[in-house]
């Protein structure tokens, strides 16, 4: 539809003339994610309150102007992309930590606040907050808490769900509400903070996030686990998860990802190498040297290969900038990629990876998989040429085969990334129609004029 001369005006009044602009080159800079895919806004804004928030809201409410909020843009589903033009409200100039109590293990934060900024922050202080995406030093809090972003400790720790207690947030119709509590328990009434928490954006604009933390660990121990296939690699993980010790990451590559980054990695790889685990410990010195035994023993007793110990932070560090680079080194291979995040009970990822290994070979296609196993948690990119007309087609295929396996093998078709609008097609063969509108209802309730980023998770 479009923004009038009027509208323009308007919001220059609410958040500056500085903080609002249609300029074509600025639109083009928020007009994609991750993804790739790009719809030009009409106009960006950049509200530095949550009073100019509420006001925009309300003009957008009163005009029936869309309005996409935006972090980073760092998503890996389109969940910011405005598929429908409008307005794309972008919170990076509220990046404010308000404060940190070390007495009650909270800090409260501005969803403009770098994730990385948090961990660094709070582990000055002694603490610790554990979801860690792999794109923590751009990603920001609030688009963490619109996609319940994951990362590798999750399979320890849990998700950014299991984090925020509470919120403040604006509605579509410049309402305010402030959700949860500031305690360790709290069940006074319906949870619309975890309503709120994966809800892409679509049901209100978080403003303010009161994050859970617990005590920084004394020691951590990362580990990494060589083998010459990858059906060893998955036995394992099932083998390392049934005993009592709960790594905080149990990551995997394979052996396509090891070729991409083994020039980075400050060691040499054993011959016939097929796949890799990184494995992290934490907790106080003498149960962290004692579980590292355990596994390490475990480990050679599946075939191991080898197993290193990182000697000290550096060459730890050298192994997760090795995981962190595969995302975006992908690109050595093909021109594009389709990056999914499918979750499967963790007894089932031997039978992921080798239907993964068939639609490889049934594509034709560079299929690399890697991601948090200890979890389930395999992020499968199907490596192809989209302005080829026969690769797009293969890969879309490859795409239904692997949710449609997913499904059958009791997982999800999305671990972390959300739905946005990548999956939509895919969301009702794992959820059923009955669930999709009771989704719907409460979205009506929350945007009855649905102007807040439309057509994500559901039309």
């Amino acid at each position: 539809m479009g923004v009038s001369g009027s509208i323009y005006r308007q919001l220059q009044k609410i958040s500056g003339k500085l903080y609002v602009t249609r300029e074509k080159e600025e639109l083009l800079c928020y007009s994609y994610d991750a993804t790739g895919s790009s719809f030009l806004p009409d106009v960006i804004v950049f509200p530095g309150s949550e009073k100019e928030i509420i006001q925009i809201l309300k003009l957008a409410s009163k005009e029936r102007l869309i309005v996409v909020p935006r972090g980073a843009g760092s998503g890996m589903t389109g969940g910011a992309v405005p598929v429908k033009g409008g307005l794309v409200m972008v919170t990076s100039r509220m990046n404010k930590i308000f404060d940190i109590d070390e007495n009650n293990f909270l800090v409260r934060v501005q969803p403009g606040v770098i994730v990385s900024d948090i961990h660094r922050r709070v582990e000055e202080k002694g603490l610790f907050y554990p979801p860690d995406p792999a794109s923590s030093s751009v990603c920001t809090i609030g688009g963490n808490v619109g996609e319940c972003a994951g990362g590798p400790r999750a399979v320890k720790y849990g998700v950014t769900r299991d984090y925020v207690l509470g919120l403040r947030a604006v509605l579509p119709s410049g309402e305010v509400i402030q959700t949860g509590v500031s305690t360790a328990k709290g069940v006074a009434g319906y949870d619309l903070t975890r309503l709120i928490v994966g809800s892409e954006g679509t049901l209100a604009v978080v403003t303010e996030i009161t994050l859970k933390l617990l005590p920084k660990p004394e020691m951590i121990k990362t580990m990494a686990v060589f083998f010459d296939s990858m059906q060893k690699a998955a036995k394992t993980i099932a083998g390392i998860m049934k005993e009592a010790t709960i790594p905080r990451c149990v990551e995997y590559l394979d052996e396509s990802c090891l070729d991409l980054v083994k020039d980075t990695l400050s060691f040499g790889l054993p011959k016939d190498i097929k796949a890799m685990l990184i494995l992290e410990l934490d907790g106080n010195v003498s149960s962290v040297e004692k579980d590292a035994d355990k596994i390490k023993r475990l480990c050679y007793s599946h075939d191991a290969l080898d197993v290193l110990v990182a000697k000290d932070q550096t060459q730890a560090q050298k192994l997760w900038d090795a995981r962190k680079a595969l995302s975006p080194v992908l690109y050595k291979i093909a021109k594009n990629k389709i990056n999914e995040d499918i979750v499967v009970p963790i007894d089932k990822i031997p039978d992921m990876v080798h239907v993964i290994q068939e639609i490889q070979k049934t594509s034709g296609l560079k299929v690399v998989s890697f991601g948090h196993a200890g979890d389930g948690n395999i992020h499968c990119n199907i490596m192809y040429n989209k302005a080829d007309e026969d690769e797009l087609e293969r890969a879309e295929k490859a795409v239904d085969k692997l949710f449609n396996s997913t499904l059958d093998l009791g997982g999800t078709i999305t671990g972390e990334h959300g739905v946005g609008m990548t999956k939509l097609k895919y969301l009702e063969r794992e959820i059923g129609a009955t669930q999709i509108e009771l989704m719907k209802g409460i979205k009506k309730v929350f945007d009855p004029q649905n102007i807040l980023n439309p057509d994500k998770i559901f039309h």
